[in-house]
């Protein structure tokens, strides 16, 4: 036999091997060893499952069709274009896998003890973040995972996966040292908000109103043009739980002086000394109060802007000055999906102004088992005004966040088996709608959502 080998055996025999490593990727929903409490939600699971099928399913047909091919006219056909339409084949099969390594890491943490519940309840969390007062565009589920270093991260839901094809699900990654504080429902919201900000085309109609002031200061609004995306994402954070998303973002951006006034370059978000002057000043226009104007100057007084190149300070100034400006376009944007709306008035919630969130912190200090009953976006804004105005400890907070995400995957799950047995419940994004349908609340919604 060792004198009968070809290009042709070799290849058939290779093909064949790569089908049966193909047959041994299974479905997640046999794998899974995560508590109930801990799964991602039917919607998103499903999603993640159907699309990887579909890979699997494509590569093992063009094995066929190759096989077929071998058997046929190629097996006549020189070695070079054989390996070529093998290799072509298999790199199609290294892209089906590295698709289901990225779910399968995110789907492997729901089985970390206490970490895969949490995760669970931040889906419940994202999804009502994702929220609007109106159906503005269809959501996708959301899948919350765990990764390394300081900043969160999200891959969009319907963009291209690497080797191809639309990511089914919006996969948000939350930073370790994140967990658990004001500082994780700041990473969560800011990254909803990028997913936010693609379904409404906010950075496509904010950009093209950018455009026309260049001409007067053009580096100045070249660079608010380079930052639009992560300053959306910003507003949105600042818009849905308040103070909160700016004290997490000190905590983000707390690092050394070098960093935090690094020279503005490629880098996607704003010089971190000016985004937290930025996120202070949104704040002040969506939430009017004193209490942005001092924590404002009490991260100037933590970073005095010293030492620092003349040149770049007059940048900063310059950045500066023009920032109520852009907190106007920000505020009055118009894009086609909100129907002749402003961004404004549909994100503004008149719950989180300080007095009104504060009122219903002591309301819970009377009747704790209120807290489980708001929209998450809600509980985190009234936990991080109190954390702000000196009300709660850090300790404090974080046991009662550990126990509130707790609750949102545990009656998430129960909601869902509920749905599963044709109980009428209503549905946002794969996730049930667990919290509570207050008439007051802009993000309310009825069942039948």
């Amino acid at each position: 036999m060792y004198g009968d080998l070809s290009a042709t055996w070799l290849l058939e025999q290779e093909t064949r091997a790569m089908l049966t490593r193909l047959a041994l990727v299974e479905p997640f929903v046999l794998q899974e060893t995560c508590v109930a409490a801990a799964a991602v939600s039917p919607a998103a699971l499903s999603g993640i499952e159907q699309h990887l099928i579909a890979g699997r399913q494509e590569v093992r047909e063009r094995a066929e069709e190759l096989l077929g091919w071998l058997r046929g006219p190629g097996a006549t056909a020189p070695a070079p274009e054989q390996q070529r339409r093998f290799w072509m084949l298999r790199l199609a099969f290294q892209n089906a896998l590295a698709q289901f390594d990225l779910f399968s890491e995110v789907i492997t943490q729901r089985s970390e003890q206490d970490n895969g519940v949490l995760l669970s309840g931040l889906d419940v969390a994202a999804a009502e973040a994702l929220l609007l007062p109106d159906k503005y565009f269809d959501a996708p589920p959301v899948v919350c995972s765990l990764h390394r270093g300081l900043g969160g991260a999200i891959r969009r839901a319907r963009t291209r996966l690497p080797g191809g094809g639309d990511n089914p699900v919006a996969l948000i990654r939350i930073p370790r040292e994140r967990m658990i504080g004001y500082g994780i429902a700041s990473s969560l919201v800011h990254e909803v908000g990028h997913q936010a900000a693609a379904l409404l085309g906010l950075v496509e109609c904010l950009r093209a109103r950018l455009r026309a002031r260049k001409s007067r200061l053009r580096s100045t609004w070249q660079l608010w043009d380079r930052w639009l995306g992560e300053i959306v994402a910003d507003f949105w954070s600042i818009a849905r739980i308040g103070i909160g998303s700016t004290l997490g973002l000190i905590g983000l951006v707390s690092l050394p002086r070098g960093f935090v006034f690094r020279p503005p370059d490629e880098d996607p978000h704003p010089i971190p000394w000016l985004r937290v002057l930025l996120s202070c000043a949104i704040g002040d226009r969506l939430y009017p109060d004193p209490q942005w104007n001092r924590l404002a100057k009490l991260w100037q007084s933590m970073y005095p802007i010293t030492d620092i190149l003349p040149e770049q300070s007059a940048v900063l100034d310059e950045l500066r000055a023009s920032m109520p400006e852009l907190i106007s376009i920000l505020v009055g944007a118009r894009p086609q999906r909100l129907r002749g709306r402003t961004l404004g008035e549909v994100v503004r919630n008149p719950q989180l102004q300080r007095e009104a969130l504060l009122e219903l912190f002591a309301h819970w200090r009377t009747e704790p088992d209120q807290v489980a009953m708001a929209p998450p976006t809600l509980a985190f804004a009234v936990l991080g005004q109190a954390r702000a105005s000196g009300l709660l400890s850090p300790e404090r907070e974080s046991g009662m966040l550990r126990r509130l995400i707790t609750k949102w995957a545990v009656d998430s799950a129960l909601a869902t088996a509920r749905a599963g047995g044709r109980v009428e419940t209503g549905m946002y994004v794969g996730q049930p709608i667990i919290w509570s349908d207050q008439p007051d609340h802009p993000q309310r919604l009825h069942a039948a959502v």
